[in-house]
């Protein structure tokens, strides 16, 4: 799975994993803003790396959380979701608008391999200093460069060079920042 490679979302291990997902995000979504401690505790249990000034909206998803790596200062704004089948890395002082869409799960083209109920997914990786707009999705396999803002809504299918802002469907470069 974490190779890209097709393999089968019902192995029991997944599943265990998943579900150690959901209870986790779960009890984070049902926190508040007086439960700053078990919010931090949750964080760092739930993600492969993360930081101390991680912030997340609830309500949060994701598939794994052991696949997102987060730089310092990373936030999510509400209902957020990154299916994480493959790595998520995402670098400093990053922003999401509410309800953005991190992908790297996809599904096999081929209608025969994808009756077998096999998957496969390609690792996404966000610079640091990049804001994400609201309603954004970000599909398999893709790089979005430091500094670089992504308009909101924008579906984003190929990379995104660093310093640009990139917006539309599908996702293109409109101007160079700086």
């Amino acid at each position: 799975m974490l190779a890209g490679q097709l393999y089968d979302a019902s192995d029991p291990e997944l599943v265990r994993e998943r579900k150690r997902a959901r209870d986790l995000t779960y009890a984070y979504n049902r926190t508040t803003e007086d439960h700053w401690d078990e919010r931090r505790r949750i964080i760092a249990e739930l993600f492969g790396r993360s930081d101390a000034d991680t912030y997340i909206e609830p309500p949060f998803y994701c598939d794994y959380g052991a696949n997102i790596y987060l730089g310092n200062k990373v936030f999510f704004n509400f209902n957020c979701v990154v299916l994480d089948v493959c790595p998520v890395t995402i670098g400093d002082k990053v922003l999401f608008g509410p309800a953005v869409q991190i992908y790297t799960a996809t599904h096999p083209l081929d209608w025969k391999v994808r009756a077998e109920w096999l998957e496969s997914g390609a690792p996404i990786s966000i610079g640091s200093d990049v804001w994400v707009g609201g309603g954004a999705i970000i599909c398999p396999g893709v790089n979005i460069g430091d500094r670089s803002v992504i308009g909101a809504g924008s579906v984003v299918t190929k990379d995104i060079p660093a310093d640009v802002f990139a917006a539309g469907n599908p996702c293109r470069v409109i101007r160079q920042l700086a």
